[in-house]
């Protein structure tokens, strides 16, 4: 098909290249599976958990060419930041000496000076203006935005604006060869949705990274908060597992205090999964299940240590997540305790509080010999105490095994 006189403006030609003539090359990683030099990442997540202070973890690796999460070596580079949020001198540089960063690596971008005089840096104005000044920084690895959102002047919420004002952003990556991480949140009211689509604005944001880190705050299983690191999406990788790890204040020098990352072990699943996204019909099915075997577990054996009912559990079938989920949902709270559970520092899961008429439906038929509980050591068999399976459903105690295990439990 010929092109009209207007199909091209004046001047300009049309370039391609055939397949044949380009030659393949492999994904040059500065974290294996996570940073990917010369692409753009989003890095998503809830306030709270510490984005931005990853996000200098990450730089404080490459400045000393220390290893990853993973225990990866790192390769050795710098960092250019911006942060419209956060003041160098007395919050991003006090914690990048707290994670013993080379700080001879890492720069700030301060201000444009214009002929009129200097002005703050503006993404969404001057960011073409970075190319120069980004390939003069000696071995530059990691370019830092914080947050991406600044980088669109127009109406962030349209996918066309943000592409195309992103679109410097993804080219000088590629020109340059260095990673680019855009620091961005979850919105508001949509703990709901697939992670990739909790990320604010449009979702041009996650098109066009390449890959999505997320963060999320969890409860562990003994009850203290931690945060997950997860890949919500790879187009050029894996596209699941994660980190857990924490958040530590430390004196960074004499008097000053700041904030570093502690990384924890390594985790599989989905971000949907590892960010403890709300279950598919199917996944509440297999909450309701966990719940039913937790109950049942916990009032057969009384309390139990943590590891023991962890183990338990694995034995048939239920992941560490659907557990947790069902013992917050059954209102048990690990707890410490000593002696035959392991020492001082043990934790223990108690049985789940019984409703309220729980105990007026658990009235010992006569014929069990238990009279009202005269004899404490006492114990009979299911078919001893002529119970039936569905005799106490209609009293919310679930399962014959339930109710069994809770009349032991009041005989002892």
């Amino acid at each position: 098909m010929q092109l009209s006189d207007e199909s091209v403006p004046v001047g300009s030609l049309v370039r391609t290249r055939c397949a044949a003539d380009i030659t393949p090359e492999p994904v040059k990683w500065l974290w294996p599976g996570w940073l990917a030099a010369g692409k753009m990442h989003i890095l998503a997540g809830a306030p709270g958990t510490g984005k931005t202070t990853l996000a200098e973890d990450l730089a404080a690796t490459l400045s000393t060419r220390g290893r990853w999460p993973d225990g990866t070596p790192a390769a050795h580079g710098s960092t250019l930041i911006w942060s419209g949020e956060d003041d160098p001198a007395d919050t991003l540089v006090p914690r990048l000496m707290a994670m013993a960063a080379d700080l001879r690596r890492i720069h700030f971008i301060d201000d444009v000076l214009d002929p009129e005089g200097p002005r703050p840096f503006d993404p969404a104005r001057d960011f073409e203006s970075l190319h120069d000044v980004a390939e003069r920084i000696h071995d530059l690895k990691l370019i830092i935005l914080d947050p991406i959102v600044s980088a669109v002047a127009a109406d962030s919420h349209k996918n066309g604006e943000v592409r195309r004002a992103l679109q410097p952003v993804v080219d000088l990556a590629a020109r340059i060869g260095a990673a680019v991480i855009g620091i961005t949140h979850f919105s508001k009211g949509t703990s709901g949705r697939d992670p990739l689509d909790r990320v604010t604005g449009s979702l041009a944001f996650g098109a066009l990274a390449r890959i999505v880190l997320a963060t999320a705050k969890t409860e562990n299983d003994d009850g203290s908060i931690g945060r997950v690191l997860a890949r919500a999406k790879s187009n050029i990788g894996l596209d699941h597992g994660g980190f857990e790890y924490d958040i530590e204040t430390t004196e960074a020098s004499p008097g000053l205090m700041a904030s570093r990352i502690l990384w924890g072990r390594p985790i599989d699943g989905s971000a949907r999964d590892l960010l403890g996204v709300p279950d598919e019909p199917e996944e509440r099915s297999a909450l309701v299940e966990a719940k039913e075997w937790l109950e049942d577990y916990l009032l057969d054996k009384g309390t139990t240590a943590s590891k023991e009912v962890i183990k338990a559990a694995k034995t048939h079938g239920i992941s560490d997540k659907t557990l947790r989920r069902a013992r917050e949902s059954l209102g048990i709270r690990p707890r410490k305790a000593g002696g035959t559970f392991g020492g001082d520092n043990a934790w223990v899961w108690d049985p789940p509080a019984l409703p309220e008429d729980a105990h007026d439906s658990l009235k010992m038929p006569e014929h069990c010999g238990l009279g009202h509980l005269q004899q404490p050591t006492a114990r009979k068999t299911a078919s001893e105490c002529g119970l039936a399976e569905d005799a106490h459903a209609s009293k919310g105690l679930g399962t014959f095994s339930k109710a069994c295990s809770v009349i032991q439990e009041v005989a002892l």
